[in-house]
């Protein structure tokens, strides 16, 4: 079983191990509901457990821990934001696959968005379609003709413009029908209605690929690029920094103050940058979610870079935290910079191995 550290003499700290053994038998068998599991284990992980003592002494996976922390963490907006209690008693004991869907969203649109998942029984799959959907929504300062704020409408809207995009009127024909299940208001219906006659089709523009690269060589000139924080960030947070002057030919940089730093390597997409800074984010933060490991990530902006264009990713405010997103046509919201880059960690297949290099030769 996995313990805090044994020498630990200070009254507080003795009870801070007690209850964190209370929370590691409880998780071990069971008890509770999910998210109680969730909490507890957010509540190890703020003590000092890492994700693999917690998993050594509960059987807990780090995948499972991550969903039914951050699942609890939605269940508490539903909480804060007045879900009835239908909705939140059918997600007290299960479903933690789909609030973990939720995540991006703010915390009233979590609430509306769990609800409208309740009433349509949707699955976990679907719930990341409404989740995205509803978010993209929010971008709209004017909402579409015929389409209200509710996130039925708000789903019904991008079903509506995923309709017009095809030709398979076999699909095209499963669309509608999906578009009516969500409208909630009768204009919503009508403009979903109107497919059935309109066969019109908008040509669809695909989402450009995410500028991904991971470190593979130390042996790169380095750029040394200010670091903002970590995830959430509101805008003043990216203002704040500021610009950094380099002295060349070494790229010297002087600063006065508290400020974090990050050393990336000299590609030439960064040494090209006018004013880049970096936020520390997990890699299922983007619009687009193909990512079969949750890792942390560095992503690099280029606050100098703020007029749109579909080829890339932008930073945006919603609801007053910083957002990462991709737009099809060029947004009402004021874009704060563009993603340039987005770095994985290197790659270490056994990090205790790699302290023996006798045991690597062999």
């Amino acid at each position: 079983m996995t313990d805090l550290p044994a020498n630990a003499q200070n009254p507080e700290e003795n009870a801070t191990n007690d209850v964190a053994q209370e929370l590691l038998r409880k998780l071990r068998q069971k008890q509770g509901n999910w998210v109680e599991w969730g909490m507890a284990i957010a509540s190890l992980l703020k003590v000092g457990y890492n994700p693999q003592e917690i998993f050594e002494a509960t059987g807990f996976e780090p995948i499972q821990q991550n969903q039914v922390v951050v699942g609890s963490q939605v269940y508490n907006s539903l909480e804060k934001f007045g879900s009835d209690s239908a909705t939140r008693s059918h997600y007290a004991t299960r479903g933690s696959d789909i609030l973990y869907e939720l995540r991006l969203l703010t915390q009233e649109e979590r609430a509306s968005a769990a609800e409208l998942i309740f009433i349509q029984k949707v699955d976990a799959d679907e719930a990341r379609e409404v989740a995205k959907a509803i978010k993209e929504f929010s971008y709209f300062r004017i909402l579409p003709e015929g389409f209200s704020a509710h996130p039925g409408d708000a789903v019904a809207y991008q079903v509506w413009k995923r309709a017009r995009q095809n030709t398979d009127l076999q699909q095209r024909s499963r669309l509608i029908a999906k578009g009516l299940r969500f409208a909630h208001t009768p204009a919503a219906r009508t403009k979903i209605e109107q497919l059935l006659t309109d066969f019109t089709t908008i040509p669809q523009r695909p989402a450009p690929i995410l500028p991904f690269y991971r470190l593979e060589s130390e042996e790169q000139l380095p750029r040394i690029v200010p670091v903002v924080g970590e995830l959430p960030l509101s805008r003043q947070d990216l203002q704040a920094v500021p610009i950094v002057t380099e002295i060349e030919p070494f790229r010297m940089v002087k600063f006065s103050g508290e400020q974090a730093w990050v050393p990336l390597p000299g590609w030439q997409v960064l040494l090209a940058a006018e004013d880049p800074v970096v936020i520390i984010a997990n890699s299922d933060r983007f619009p687009i979610q193909n990512q079969s490991r949750i890792e942390p990530v560095v992503v690099v902006i280029d606050r100098a870079q703020r007029e749109w264009d579909i080829s890339n990713y932008f930073v945006v405010e919603n609801a007053g935290e910083l957002d990462f997103q991709w737009f099809e046509t060029e947004p009402e919201v004021p874009l704060l910079g563009q993603i340039i880059i987005i770095v994985r960690p290197k790659k270490i297949l056994d990090e205790e191995l790699t302290k023996d290099s006798w045991q690597i030769d062999e």
